[in-house]
């Protein structure tokens, strides 16, 4: 291992600057005053507003969405269900009736059979038997009478105007324009062309290509001295003011923050969780004996004793109630009937409910009784009622 080998702290990178090291330990400092009040708070109101969502919004939500569900949507749902898609309905028919079907006769009866009879039918028989050979009939005349003498009058008109305008246009133009401006006007710019102006042109452009590039070379100059005194004066200034200076305070001020953040979490958990076991030593703890040691034995003893007996007793009392007016309702069905019969006059075989004759068939079933008579299975109106009853 080389011990003369300098190596950085753990922690901090080779080659930093000097402000940099001098100024970590204090800013970090600073920083971890500055953030503990905001990072406490910042704790404080998110602990709150966990509580709050947990304790009061969620159950304010589902008791608004139960009220709104009672007060609005099931009134809404049966308002709908039970009132207006039986009106609505009961109103189609006679809505068509009186709004709809009215129109649709008198478009299918009245509308449609006019316009199919009395319009189109005359319409499309007058094309096909009065327009359409009329139409041809002009077509014939208008193409086989006028067509010779059409040909005829174009041939001489072509050839009358070929010998008066087209011949005398081009022979003038072919023997006095043309020669007019080829020696008039033409060969005298070409001469003055090559012979004074293309010299005069290549002079000046010489002399401006060396006059650009001298003025060229004058700026290039000038533009390097500028750019070295920018450079050297503004530029590296504060490239290096930026590198040493301002770079490495920008970082650490940054991880500063970020690690005063993380050692600020750590003290606001702590002061939490010591205010929360103060909070529970000092109140938790005793709602908790209190309730162990009083509210649940006087609860147990409330539940075995007044309750319970409350409850067997009103059950008691139900059922008595129940079977009381189960043989009140039994009575006064035996009293109507037997004022019934009384009124009705029967047999005493219809008083004992024993029909008069043999059965054709046995209670619950289907089959006959063998070597047995058939009876009448109609029993007088008096005994269907009684036994309804």
């Amino acid at each position: 291992m080389d011990y003369g080998k300098h190596q950085a702290p753990r922690g901090y990178e080779p080659g930093e600057s000097v402000p940099a090291t001098l100024i970590r330990i204090p800013v970090r400092i600073v920083v971890v005053v500055l953030v503990l009040p905001v990072r406490m708070a910042w704790d404080v109101l998110t602990a709150l507003g966990h509580a709050a969502d947990r304790a009061l919004l969620r159950p304010l939500g589902r008791a608004l969405a139960r009220l709104l569900d009672t007060l609005v949507l099931t009134p809404l749902a049966w308002l709908y269900t039970g009132v207006l898609t039986p009106l609505g309905k009961a109103a189609v028919r006679p809505a068509a009736a009186l709004l709809l079907w009215p129109w649709v006769g008198l478009w299918r009866y009245v509308v449609v059979p006019v316009a199919r009879h009395g319009i189109a039918a005359p319409a499309v028989w007058l094309y096909a038997h009065v327009l359409t050979p009329l139409g041809h009939g002009l077509r014939w005349i208008g193409t086989a009478l006028p067509a010779p003498a059409a040909r005829a009058l174009g041939t001489g008109l072509d050839r009358l105007l070929d010998v008066l305008l087209l011949r005398p246009v081009a022979a003038l133009w072919r023997h006095v324009i043309v020669p007019a401006v080829r020696h008039g006007l033409v060969a005298p710019a070409v001469w003055l062309h090559e012979t004074l102006l293309t010299p005069l042109g290549q002079g000046t452009a010489r002399v401006l290509g060396r006059l650009g590039r001298a003025i060229a070379a004058t700026g290039r100059g000038l533009g390097t001295a500028a750019a070295w005194l920018v450079m050297t004066l503004l530029v590296a200034p504060a490239s290096w003011t930026y590198r040493r200076i301002l770079a490495p305070v920008g970082r650490e001020v940054a991880a500063a923050f970020e690690v005063a953040w993380r050692i600020t979490g750590y003290v606001s958990r702590a002061v939490g969780r010591f205010v929360a076991r103060l909070a529970w030593h000092l109140i938790g703890a005793p709602v908790s004996w209190a309730y162990r040691t009083l509210c649940v034995p006087v609860g147990h003893f409330l539940r075995d004793s007044v309750w319970a007996p409350a409850r067997r007793a009103s059950a008691e009392a139900g059922r008595a109630a129940r079977a009381a007016l189960a043989s009140a309702r039994e009575t006064v069905r035996r009293a109507r009937r037997d004022a019934w019969r009384a009124l009705g006059g029967s047999t005493d075989g219809a008083r004992s409910r024993e029909p008069v004759g043999i059965p054709a068939r046995t209670l619950g079933s289907t089959t006959t009784v063998p070597s047995a008579a058939q009876a009448t299975e109609s029993a007088p109106f008096g005994e269907k009622f009684v036994e309804r009853v």
